[in-house]
């Protein structure tokens, strides 16, 4: 009789691709929460408002902007 050898499910092409696929994840939640942390620490009281409500001329809320 033949022994069946059993192989491991962790063969390297498997493990490569798992650890990309981790890599690709960790990239993409580390940029949204970048740009998370960007959107919230930025200051509202500068925004760019029209100066009249014709003209397209934009200018700073404060001057310390």
């Amino acid at each position: 009789m033949t022994a069946l050898t059993r192989t491991s499910g962790w063969t390297r092409s498997r493990l490569f691709a798992l650890l990309a696929t981790a890599g690709v994840l960790l990239v993409f939640f580390g940029a949204n929460a970048h740009f998370i942390t960007m959107a919230f620490m930025s200051r509202p009281d500068c925004v760019l408002a029209p100066q009249t409500e014709g003209a397209v001329v934009y200018r700073a809320a404060k001057s310390s902007c």
